[in-house]
């Protein structure tokens, strides 16, 4: 094992997949070059041999869905005709198989890895479900070497979340039970802290069980009642939206049908139950009593739906931890067991926290928070941000310390400025990364990733030192003012949203031209107009401005497809390949 290359973390997820790497002592999730941690895990073969990962390949199933993969964990090591589901695409010509299609999502991750790094990598750790057997761990380890990674452990998801939630750091003989849905699995375990490691006392679950499936069972509901048919990818991918946001609103519309909550929660409500009998039977295998659990802790993104959690905790008789990202919890876990193995993750006494939030301004004079309040010291996180507008030469930082969702709200801490050529809007790009070492400093660095050029700054003491009043302070006012503060936050991000979109729609419009029928540039133009319309009304509805402004963004997504396709044939046109 090389000391001085790092190991790499990856959840290799249903839905998503995710990638990490102890820096400096401490596990990060690394980013891609559009700013985002989380990878789609999908892939597209296209007809021209081509093959995109992650979001792209996502936005190429509308028109080619059966060249586009998804859901692959679902299959990976299981022989012809397991498991009740089979995605179209294993009913195509298709010549590739789960672990094949599973290697390219690695390849991905490990080349968006070196890229942050700025160094190769080969050897990671690789999550899997506890109830994987050993043919699916196997054909997950050969997806790894596939893709050039030598595979150091395959990893338990629960015992990666046990990890993530720093459960090892309690004493001994805790025993806690990890409830993992995720997009496409759902595993129950309960595990004990023995000897400092964690033993899975038992585990259970369904590898057939999760988010995709209540995605098609709401998209049944759709279809049914707007007389669609429920196989189309655009319902489908409809049903995912109206599911997410249900999480958060009471209502959510598609096509201009109304579907409430309520509605989905009956229609989850048998798909949430399959997980009972999981549940029962890990804590009887486990000869656990439910008041002997010391937590219960939640991963996977189905269980941010309020039912989910609603549920767990009736089924449970106890509040559910859920203090990570439910997301990134099993990434963040597999990378701290690669950080133990590379022997790169120091055992640090953890003393402090952050009393408030810290962030930066962003455009339209917000708060973006870096590192949270309530995180534990030494930490570091990051982002990457980019020029506003077109020709802006600089980009002038303000490092805030608060709870507001308003920059003005909050305390200036310090202020550094970066320089940047000038260029198109979305041209520069500014890394900005917050470290707090063990005695509370706040260390800012902001780098210009076409130059190299790095901007610092140092900030002793008011990270951490903050008087508790003034604490108590700020956090009753973001309280007092959370209504006022959040809505004035959806406006100025569905503005800055809608005055991109809308510029965009109408070059869409021009460029295709007869292209797209006349029904759809009908709706298009009814939406973009909405949106028009509150953009310039008196007063800040903002719920509004954001439900049409998703809603013309729903509507022109044909349109960006069929743009893609038309940029791919000119390309190869122009390279002579037809």
């Amino acid at each position: 094992m090389n000391p001085n290359s790092p190991i790499l973390g990856i959840d290799l997820g249903t839905t998503n997949s995710l990638v990490g790497v102890v820096d400096s002592g401490f596990p990060i999730l690394l980013a891609d070059e559009n700013g985002s941690r989380s990878t789609p895990s999908a892939v597209c073969f296209a007809e021209d041999g081509t093959i995109t990962v992650g979001a792209v390949a996502l936005r190429q199933r509308a028109l080619h869905p059966m060249h586009t993969i998804t859901s692959v964990k679902r299959l990976i090591g299981r022989r012809p005709g397991e498991g009740g589901w089979v995605p179209p695409y294993v009913l195509s010509d298709l010549k590739t198989s789960p672990v094949e299609v599973s290697a390219e999502i690695l390849k991905h991750l490990k080349a968006v890895a070196e890229r942050a790094l700025e160094q190769s990598v080969s050897q990671a750790v690789i999550t899997v479900p506890a109830y994987f057997n050993d043919a699916q761990r196997n054909a997950t380890k050969r997806a790894g070497e596939l893709a050039g990674l030598e595979v150091l452990r395959i990893l338990s998801e629960p015992t990666a979340a046990a990890l993530a939630y720093g459960l090892d750091k309690f004493g001994e003989h805790q025993k806690v039970a990890v409830y993992d849905l995720g997009g496409g699995t759902f595993d129950i375990s309960v595990l004990e802290m023995r000897d400092g490691t964690f033993q899975v006392l038992s585990t259970a679950g369904d590898t057939q069980l999760g988010g995709d499936d209540l995605d098609r069972m709401l998209a049944a509901f759709i279809a049914e009642r707007l007389n669609l048919p429920a196989n189309d990818i655009r319902v489908l991918e409809a049903a995912e939206t109206v599911k997410k946001r249900l999480s958060v609103d009471e209502t959510a519309a598609f096509n201009g049908l109304d579907i409430t909550r309520a509605d989905l929660e009956k229609i989850a409500r048998p798909w949430i139950e399959r997980t009972r009998m999981h549940c029962l039977r890990a804590l009887s295998d486990a000869k656990i009593k439910l008041d002997q659990l010391d937590e219960i802790i939640l991963v996977g993104g189905s269980t941010r739906m309020p039912l989910v959690r609603d549920y767990v905790r009736e089924l449970f008789g106890r509040e559910p931890n859920t203090s990570q990202n439910p997301d990134e919890a099993i990434a963040l876990g597999a990378t701290i067991q690669a950080g133990i193995l590379s022997g790169s993750l120091r055992q640090v006494l953890l003393l402090d926290v952050t009393p408030l939030s810290l962030g930066i301004e962003t455009f339209g004079g917000l708060m973006n928070i870096i590192i949270p309040r309530n995180t534990t010291i030494p930490a570091k996180a990051g982002e990457m941000f980019t020029n506003a507008v077109a020709n802006q030469d600089n980009m002038l930082i303000r490092i805030l310390q608060g709870e507001r969702e308003l920059a003005k709200d909050n305390w200036e801490l310090g202020r550094i400025e970066v320089p940047f050529p000038a260029g198109p809007k979305g041209s520069a790009r500014v890394g900005v990364q917050f470290s707090i070492d063990a005695d509370g400093i706040l260390h800012v660095l902001a780098r210009d990733t076409a130059t190299n050029q790095d901007t610092t700054l140092e900030i002793s003491g008011t990270a951490i030192d903050v008087e508790d009043e003034r604490v108590e302070q700020m956090i009753a006012e973001s309280v007092d003012f959370a209504f006022e503060d959040m809505n004035e936050r959806i406006w100025t991000e569905s503005k800055f949203k809608a005055e991109e979109l809308l510029p965009a729609v109408d070059a869409a419009l021009t460029q295709l031209g007869d292209a797209i029928t006349d029904e759809e540039r009908s709706d298009v133009l009814k939406h973009a107009s909405e949106v028009r319309r509150l953009l310039q009304s008196p007063g800040h509805d903002a719920k509004a401005l954001k439900a049409a402004t998703q809603l013309l963004d729903d509507a022109t997504q044909s349109l960006a497809v069929l743009l893609l396709d038309r940029a791919m044939e000119e390309s190869l046109v122009r390279r002579g390949l037809v």
